[in-house]
């Protein structure tokens, strides 16, 4: 039964709320959130919400004005259409658009088969090796040991998971030597399959072990760049070198390459582990007998060398290290510009010219929470404070996510913000709402942007960046002002999305694109010296 209402709502501009409420119409929550996106783009529509009736998605209409009593009556069991727009017209052309999509979406099902439970699918295929999870973090650790107790590979994606549980699964894995990668594992490549968000890179003699989703995405893309190549790329979650777990897949990761054949050298990416294990974990790498560069984001690289090993700055240079030793080649630190220390300074120069008095402040957004956490790491130094969602130190907590403060820096991948809706490489729109609205700010001088692409990512991120940018920049230019953006772009030319064409896209819309991550940061940082000294 599908029953419509209208209401108002109060803002600025009077609108109306048109609401379609369909009862006991079940959806799967990743498809409605995206479907949302979708309406926000029609003409007419200012704010959409396609869902079920669930509190979460209550609270979710409540924050963005899109609530009423009807909508607070309905269950879990009800599907919901609530959108703000001014005539009759464009709620039937937004009801038509999600039917549409919703057909769509149910033909593919139709021409997919999807088993229900493991043992359905291990009675399709009974030789199914690996299982990737992604469940409420509350049944997450039980699919897990289903799967294990099944000797079936896990990589669970899921978090929320205790430390106890994530012990006792990866304790029954080691004891079976099976991989149990996460929880919150978003990234691997293994046989050169890529898994979750992760990239098309090409095969060579690099194995690399990572506690970091988008840090591992970010080093195989620039290692591919490079022209060289990965064996595997295994994940292991990020709390797996803490003291409590004791690295018990690190290190298991480590025995496959260092016994595989193929694997010549090998890359380890991680935050600074717990003391103990970090010393364990050092001394096995370097027993191993086999090349290695290992990269703790924002650790002390001296603390590497010191074991004999090769230690790294920035995950770009963990990439140029590694691919230098699988060359045979001696690496080197690498800390400038691929378009040359000159081309930068007269870049920083023509940005500076345009500021207006009041711009004097950075603003890193991101999807990816290792490249956040690599930015603020290279950053603290000369800036002291930058704020976030994930500080570096317990002072710079910022108090409003939806509200920056001085330096900010925010990982959009963190709970907080993904709370109700995809991950922002899924769904582009709560960064490009945020970019949009800095516009107004007359304290922004720089918005440094990662673009991740690949697979797990959404179509075309990068047009909605672009055009995001553009809008902002319209704002800032009608008060008297100019933004510098500095982008990158995480992705191989083998990705669906094209890195190069991902690139001209986010240059064209005035950008400055970056080869990656930490020259996009290293470019921030001079203007920011220069705002000093100015």
């Amino acid at each position: 039964m599908n029953t419509a209402f209208d209401f108002p709502t109060m803002k600025e501009e009077m609108q109306v709320v048109k609401l379609e409420i369909r009862k006991n119409a079940y959806y799967d929550s990743v498809t409605l959130m995206i479907i949302s996106k979708d309406l926000k783009k029609l003409p007419g529509v200012k704010e959409a919400l396609v869902g079920m009736g669930t509190d979460l998605n209550k609270e979710i209409s409540h924050n963005i004005k899109l609530n009423s009593p009807e909508l607070d009556a309905i269950t879990g069991n009800d599907f919901f259409v609530a959108v703000e727009c001014e005539t009759e017209d464009v709620m039937k052309t937004a009801i038509a658009k999600v039917d549409e999509l919703l057909n769509k979406k149910k033909e593919i099902s139709i021409a997919n088969y999807y088993p229900p439970t493991l043992e359905s699918a291990l009675k399709i295929d009974p030789d199914l090796n690996l299982a990737l999870i992604s469940v409420p973090g509350k049944y997450a650790a039980g699919v897990a040991h289903e799967c294990l107790d099944k000797d079936i590979n896990v990589m669970l994606f899921s978090d929320n998971v205790s430390l106890e549980d994530e012990k006792k699964l990866k304790e029954k894995a080691v004891a079976k030597g099976l991989l149990m990668m996460g929880p919150d594992c978003g990234t691997a490549i293994v046989n050169h399959v890529p898994l979750a968000f992760a990239n098309v890179v090409s095969k060579g003699d690099i194995g690399i072990v990572a506690a970091s989703g988008t840090g591992l995405q970010e080093v195989t893309c620039i290692i591919d760049q490079m022209g060289a190549g990965i064996t595997q790329a295994l994940g292991t979650g990020g709390r797996d070198l803490k003291d409590e777990i004791g690295g018990l897949m690190y290190n298991m990761e480590l025995d496959a390459l260092i016994n595989d054949p193929s694997t010549k050298v090998i890359l380890c990416i991680a935050k600074p582990p717990g003391k103990d294990t970090q010393t364990k974990m050092l001394k096995k790498i370097k027993d191993g007998g086999k090349p290695a560069v290992v990269f703790f984001i924002g650790g002390n690289p001296q603390e590497v060398e010191d074991m004999g090993l090769v230690g790294a700055v920035s995950l770009e240079d963990s990439a140029r290290k590694i691919v230098a030793l699988s060359r045979g080649e001696t690496p080197v630190t690498f800390e400038g510009f691929d378009i040359g220390e000159e081309a930068a300074e007269k870049f920083v120069k023509d940005e500076i010219a345009k500021y207006a008095p009041t711009q004097k402040y950075f603003r890193g957004f991101y999807s990816g929470g290792t490249l956040c956490d690599e930015a603020i790491k290279i950053m603290i130094h000369q800036l002291g404070d930058i704020y976030s969602n994930i500080p570096l130190k317990p002072e710079n907590q910022i108090e409003n996510k939806d509200i920056s403060r001085e330096h900010t820096c925010l990982d959009f991948g963190d709970d907080e913000f993904t709370r109700g809706r995809p991950h922002p490489m899924i769904d582009t729109s709560i960064r490009v709402e945020r970019i949009i609205r800095e516009g107004n700010d007359p304290e922004v001088a720089i918005v440094v942007l990662d673009c991740v692409i690949g697979y797990g990512s959404c179509d075309d991120p990068a047009t909605d960046l672009a055009e995001a940018m553009v809008k902002a920049q319209k704002i800032a230019e009608s008060q008297g002002r100019h933004i510098t953006y500095i982008a990158s772009v995480c992705g191989t030319e083998k990705d669906f999305q094209g890195l190069t064409k991902s690139r001209d896209t986010l240059r064209n819309s005035g950008a400055m694109v970056m080869p990656n991550n930490a020259q996009a940061i290293h470019l921030a940082m001079k203007i920011l010296k220069e705002l000093e000294n100015r």
